[in-house]
């Protein structure tokens, strides 16, 4: 049945899927995003709203101003907070990281408190809120990351990023758990990698595989653990944490097991005459020798804890719970690769 929900920073790479799959079910999204003026920002959106029969408005909101959601969430039964940052090269982690996801949670949640019409909260976690590095496999019970464990390991100075995810979903919780009228979903997804619904998102996913096009990774790529999602599996993630009504606690999203290496290999089979993708694995002690000083947020100590280690998780209760289901990797990479291509990000070498 289609009902009114909230989405919080729509324009994003995950939210904008997620807005897409709400519209095609005939829901009515109240959007919130930081400029509703801006034509170009939402140009996208209003697209698939005109091709569905779903309806779409949108709220300005500021994630650290309490009280900035109430006329966005008045009236909704669910709310989906997806906004929240993804940079890894910051100057200062509290003000660019922290404060919007730990503040940004706290003022969405409370306000959630405030209007008795929502039912459920579906939030964009992460798996680093269960893991900090590669190296805290060794220390989980069957080799695996689960749903049950928590990110102890990251800090303002180790990992921030991570260390804010954490905050953030440690806080909703916190918020969940001292009331009784709504339910609270997350959604933990490992590396979000697939086509975006604009290639002006600006998320450090586009970051990431530009690298692999553009020359920047040509020299090779160590062998470094982590999950891999597309990001429409994402979205039907947040649709089933959504709507099943048996949808509870928190679910890993994570289709493959995989590292920077393994990424390079479905590229370079099909693109691999026309770009400078990388060849090589990057030996662990040249990485540790090198990394600093070609990426600073690369520290030796996150090189030690993730470089040449595995990641492993346990994707088995979003399956069984919501029926989750994943696209193949290759197609993933392919078909996020190919829109780099058509949007100008890479180009091909003549």
């Amino acid at each position: 049945m289609a009902t009114t929900v909230m989405v919080t920073g729509a324009t994003g790479y995950v939210a904008g899927w997620l807005v897409k799959r709400l519209l095609e079910e005939g829901h009515t999204v109240h959007a919130t995003v930081r400029d509703p003026g801006n034509a170009d920002k939402i140009a996208h959106l209003d697209a698939m709203a005109a091709a569905a029969p779903g309806s779409i408005r949108y709220f300005k909101a500021d994630l650290l101003e309490p009280g900035a959601y109430a006329e966005a969430m008045a009236g909704c039964e669910i709310v989906f907070h997806t906004a929240s940052p993804f940079i890894l090269d910051v100057s200062d982690p509290v003000k660019e990281l922290i404060e919007p996801a730990q503040t940004g949670t706290r003022n969405v949640l409370e306000e959630v408190n405030r209007t008795p019409s929502v039912k459920r909260v579906v939030l964009t976690s992460s798996c680093a809120a269960i893991y900090g590095d590669n190296a805290d496999l060794a220390a989980t019970p069957n080799g695996v990351f689960t749903e049950e464990m928590w990110n102890t390991s990251s800090s303002v100075d180790h990992q921030p990023y991570l260390y804010s995810k954490t905050l953030a979903e440690h806080e909703a919780w916190r918020i969940h758990d001292g009331q009784e009228r709504w339910q609270l979903v997350t959604i933990n997804p490992s590396l979000v990698l697939g086509p975006g619904t604009s290639p002006n998102i600006g998320s450090e996913s586009f970051v990431i595989m530009k690298q692999y096009g553009d020359g920047t990774l040509k020299a090779g790529v160590p062998r470094w653990g982590f999950g891999v999602v597309d990001v429409r599996d994402v979205a039907e993630a947040h649709m089933k944490a959504a709507f099943v009504p048996e949808a509870k606690g928190r679910y890993i999203v994570s289709g493959y097991d995989s590292d920077l290496a393994d990424l390079a290999e479905p590229l370079r089979a099909k693109f691999g005459d026309s770009f400078p993708l990388p060849r090589r694995k990057m030996p662990k002690w040249l990485m540790w020798l090198v990394g600093p000083m070609v990426n600073k947020t690369v520290t030796r100590k996150i090189i030690r804890l993730n470089a040449g280690l595995p990641w492993r998780c346990d994707n088995s209760k979003g399956k069984r719970e919501l029926g989750l289901s994943y696209r193949p990797l290759e197609t993933t990479l392919i078909e996020f690769f190919e829109q780099l291509i058509e949007c100008g990000a890479i180009t091909a070498r003549k």
